[in-house]
């Protein structure tokens, strides 16, 4: 079940037209909790925030988005991966941009040195560092997690250099970008913000991998690669079809 999401985005523009970015980040627990009041239900759960509902919501991208926390499918596939696996051998993380669900999440954990990093301004971040030139020892962190962050970056081989350098051996990179059939499509010709959402789907997208041109990069900066592919399940609002990349550091 779902609620289409026409009455979610007009609450959520009206409620960004009076109060800052910074504020609504605050507020936005409390928020969400006022616009969940009605939505209980037993049809689906949020592996995320745990919040039982009638319905997620339908984003115009098809995605099914949880309510009460705000979680996409994605969220909570990958939430339920660390939990599962990485979670309690885990004690230094490092996130790219993670979504606020998932942000707050890591927050409540015991023992958990969690790292949130973050240039655009559009995630709440502890840190700064330039994926391409991270500001950290070699060998600082046992988990990194950087889902849908290589598609922005002109020099990802550069970026996945740094990832390498700065994962302990024995570390895992949990690593997910849109992903299309055939080649790595990339033309660093096309700049402006039009041209890159009519090549690669996004006004700050910089190309479109495949999966195995991306785990041919990642190898060769040193990676042994594996590919995990998984199927939609409604109950958790996971997607179909969904696929990740699990990189180690031997």
């Amino acid at each position: 079940m779902y609620q289409k999401s026409s009455i979610y985005s007009f609450l959520k523009k009206t409620v960004s037209l009076f109060i800052t970015k910074k504020m609504l980040f605050k507020m936005e627990p409390f928020l969400r909790k006022c616009y969940t009041i009605n939505k209980q239900g037993s049809k689906h759960e949020c592996v995320i925030c745990g919040f039982q509902s009638k319905e997620w919501v339908l984003l115009e991208n098809k995605d099914y988005l949880c309510p009460n926390c705000g979680s996409l499918s994605r969220d909570r596939r990958l939430w339920n991966i660390i939990t599962t696996k990485y979670l309690k051998n885990s004690p230094f993380v490092l996130d790219f941009s993670p979504s606020r669900s998932l942000y707050r999440n890591w927050k409540k954990q015991k023992n958990i040195h969690y790292t949130a990093t973050d240039l655009s301004g559009n995630f709440i971040a502890d840190a700064k560092y330039d994926i391409t030139s991270i500001d950290k020892e070699d060998n600082s962190f046992d988990l990194i997690i950087c889902y849908h962050i290589l598609e922005h970056i002109i020099d990802d081989k550069k970026a996945m250099s740094e990832l390498y350098r700065v994962l302990k051996p024995n570390g895992t990179l949990l690593i997910q970008t849109p992903f299309k059939e055939g080649e790595i499509y990339e033309d660093y010709s096309i700049t402006t913000e039009a041209e890159r959402l009519k090549h690669f789907g996004q006004e700050d997208h910089v190309r479109i991998y495949s999966i195995n041109g991306l785990k041919d990069r990642l190898q060769n900066v040193g990676f042994k690669i594996e590919i995990l592919q998984f199927q939609k399940e409604d109950y958790f609002g996971f997607s179909d079809n969904e696929q990740l990349i699990i990189a180690k550091k031997e």
